[in-house]
């Protein structure tokens, strides 16, 4: 879920053109939840194969990744290693939700409420080492590198993006900024339209960027206090302050020179410790054990493994293939796409 600085932001659309050409450093685990959560029948329930596995992770992740193959844009996924100890309490939260949900999406189902099943579904998601494993495996097969962290995958295409290696990092939580992204792209995996909550409303979605160093100018503050104000409203490694929001946390960073002031200000003792928390964003964990080579998509194991193996449907699968094939093949490249420029 990550930290919610959507207010605090300074947020700036843009179209797909202008990152033609360019390595994009894709949060993994956040784009696989967010197929998960998104690509579901009618009734909330997620997309599978004869054997009942699901394959909404796998959909989201072929086809949306062709999508920007097209738009001259290279991926680089970027997947989670092992979680902080701090999250723990985050993981059995959200366990807890995913529990409940489960429970309310199979309700709705016995009793025909399509959207109420639905809704429920997304809040069900869960993400098992084997979609992890697969994703991967297809990621690798469509020929697009691969990066294992060492912990939090924003971590680590923060690390990339601030040595240069990536142009962004794309996910949609804006955490990626706390960990020293200079730049951080939204909405690039998302189709065009997006439903309210609760309505029958769709609402166009745009890409949007998000500069690191705009938004501290614009604030008037620097990583380290950005990094308080996501302490002060919530993070996935500690609950927030009861009644302060991104506003009210961004005025009591401003007031004040260290986070202990600001503990005695609000009279709230935090069940932990705040310089813990601001080690693992200032002093995040990375690997610069990686390699970002682009290849061909490897075409027949691509359909064993989609079409004979998860039903998808040749004829789509060829096609998407043909798709990332054409591209390659307009920049001059037959074997491989890291000369794409």
């Amino acid at each position: 879920m990550g930290v919610d600085l959507g207010e605090v932001v300074q947020k700036e659309e843009i179209g797909f053109d202008s990152l033609k050409g360019r390595i994009l450093g894709i949060d993994s685990f956040n784009i696989i939840y967010q197929f998960l959560s998104t690509i579901r029948s009618r009734d909330g329930s997620p997309l599978m194969d004869s054997r009942g596995r699901i394959t909404s992770h796998l959909t989201g992740l072929l086809y949306r990744t062709v999508n920007l193959v097209e738009k001259d844009i290279k991926p680089v996924f970027v997947f989670d290693g092992k979680p902080s100890e701090l999250k723990e309490k985050t993981r059995e939260e959200r366990h807890r939700i995913r529990t409940e949900a489960r429970k309310k999406y199979e309700k709705a189902q016995k009793e025909g409420k399509l959207e109420e099943a639905r809704r429920y579904g997304q809040q069900a998601v869960s993400l098992s080492k084997e979609m992890v494993s697969e994703s991967k495996k297809l990621a690798e097969l469509m020929g697009f590198p691969v990066v294992q962290a060492p912990g939090e995958g924003e971590a680590q295409v923060s690390f990339m993006c601030a040595k240069g290696d990536v142009h962004a990092c794309v996910s949609q939580d804006y955490d990626p900024l706390l960990f020293g992204s200079p730049l951080l792209l939204r909405n690039l995996t998302v189709t065009g339209r997006k439903k309210v909550p609760g309505k029958d409303l769709y609402i166009e979605v745009k890409p949007e960027k998000i500069e690191l160093e705009k938004t501290l100018s614009a604030l008037g503050i620097d990583r380290k206090k950005l990094v308080w104000v996501a302490m002060l409203i919530g993070t996935d490694f500690n609950e927030k302050f009861p009644g302060i929001g991104p506003k009210t946390a961004l005025k009591l960073v401003k007031e004040h020179a260290s986070f202990g002031d600001i503990i005695a200000k609000t009279k709230h003792k935090p069940g932990f410790d705040y310089r813990e928390i601001e080690k693992i964003f200032l002093e995040p964990r990375h690997t610069e054990d990686y390699s970002l080579e682009f290849g061909a998509p490897h075409s027949e194991e691509l359909k064993k493994f989609l079409c004979d193996e998860r039903d998808f449907s040749r004829e789509r699968v060829e096609k998407a293939i043909e798709r990332i094939t054409l591209k390659a093949e307009q920049k001059g490249v037959q074997a491989r796409l890291d000369s794409w420029e």
